[in-house]
């Protein structure tokens, strides 16, 4: 019997997930490339070293799969999310383009100095919480303003990380959509606008993010040979407006051939832009408020640059309750993980759509098995300590304490 002719029990008070299986996934994108100079730009950052891969038996055991990976993005860089990777690396384009050359630089100090004849500039975006934050530390290192637009709703604590790193913060009355569109407003000629977003025009620095999250894939190849195992069967991502899904779309599907894992997206069920796009077979803009605790993943509008690569790469798409993600926080956390809502959905996805049991489909398509490797992106740690805390039961720990049940 494999894991597409059976189901795990569902836990009580989980509702189904809405599952779409994509009729359009490719099983190799041929005409798209993984860039490698995102790296080399990251591994200049004072503190960068690569994020855990954790083996998780516990998890596969629940799972019904053989083996589980989950790459802990909980702490990168001194941020908690795997967001500098892309602020860091589309504001270094975005400044090195308005210089008209790469410097020379080792440390973050010199390149600094080196991009001290652009004048005054000011880093704009609009964010959930942990995007924003983001390009307010690149701003911060390189003595620069940053103006970061939030929805409102956004709740205070991830206002207060950002106001820390000198950003000025301001509420935009509505949702995700609403602050993007205020923030693209913002663009000057002292004024860039960085967004893990696009819309008509505005492609090139969204394309700088998705390069910029290639750096977690890039760890995670080379932390799978160094373990000795083999590529993952699966990989469960999550999908706010689509950049580190198409950033997985591109390390795992790029190439020639039939093989590779296959992909599966999760979203908030009020936040499915990309399954309803996906129904609609083009870029659809979600007529209702997204509510989420899955914060990052609030978008109602998927980006139009990131959308044909998801569009081919996606094989199966996951829309689920808050519930769900709740029930992977302190599945995570029993693991020794410490992820925050939007950090937990993927593995919130993966548990779904092995305990629907309308998902025999789904299943069928992942491949998912017994003996199924699975890689779990867990994308951000307790961005709200205190919801961290009222879901799993107990304060959050200090970076690197064992959390694991005795």
């Amino acid at each position: 019997m494999t894991a597409a002719d059976r189901t795990l029990d569902r836990p009580a008070g989980l509702e189904p997930p809405d599952v779409l299986v994509n009729p359009g996934a490719l099983a190799r994108l041929p005409d798209v490339s993984v860039p490698r100079e995102p790296l080399a730009v990251h591994r200049r950052l004072a503190g960068y070293a690569p994020t855990p891969l954790i083996s998780c038996p516990g998890l596969a055991r629940q799972l019904g799969v053989g083996e589980v990976w989950v790459k802990d993005e909980s702490w990168r860089l001194g941020l908690p999310s795997f967001k500098i990777l892309g602020a860091a690396y589309a504001c270094y384009r975005a400044l090195t383009s308005r210089l008209g050359r790469e410097p020379r630089w080792d440390s973050v100090a010199e390149l600094s100095a080196a991009l001290r004849p652009l004048g005054p500039v000011t880093l704009c975006a609009a964010t959930d919480g942990n995007h924003g934050r983001a390009v307010a530390r690149m701003a911060r290192l390189l003595g620069l303003r940053a103006d970061i637009y939030v929805p409102d709703g956004t709740v205070q604590p991830r206002i207060d990380a950002m106001e820390a790193e000198g950003a000025s913060v301001t509420v935009v009355r509505g949702g995700y959509d609403d602050a993007v569109r205020h923030s693209a407003e913002q663009a000057g000629e002292r004024r860039i606008v960085v967004s893990d977003t696009s819309w008509p025009g505005y492609t090139q620095i969204p394309g700088w993010v998705i390069d910029g999250y290639g750096t977690v894939f890039a760890e995670i190849g080379d932390q799978l040979s160094a373990a000795g195992g083999a590529e993952p069967d699966v990989v469960a991502v999550p999908v706010g407006v689509g950049a580190l899904a198409a950033a997985a779309i591109r390390q795992f599907k790029s190439g020639q051939g039939t093989g590779g894992p296959k992909l599966l997206g999760v979203e908030p069920e009020s936040a499915r832009c990309v399954t309803e796009s996906l129904r609609a077979g083009h870029l659809v803009t979600l007529p209702f408020p997204q509510t989420s605790i899955m914060a990052g993943l609030n978008c109602g509008t998927p980006s139009q640059l990131a959308w044909p690569t998801l569009a081919r790469g996606l094989d199966v798409l996951a829309a689920v309750a808050d519930s769900w993600a709740m029930a992977a926080m302190r599945s995570l956390a029993a693991a020794g993980i410490v992820a925050g809502e939007t950090g937990a959905a993927a593995l919130a996805g993966l548990h779904a759509v092995c305990a629907d049991p309308a998902g025999e489909s789904a299943r069928s398509v992942l491949g998912l098995r017994p003996d199924s490797r699975v890689l779990v992106l867990c994308t951000e740690g307790a961005t709200d300590p205190a919801a961290w805390a009222r879901i799993v039961g107990h304060p959050v720990p200090p970076p690197g304490a064992d959390i694991r049940p005795a």
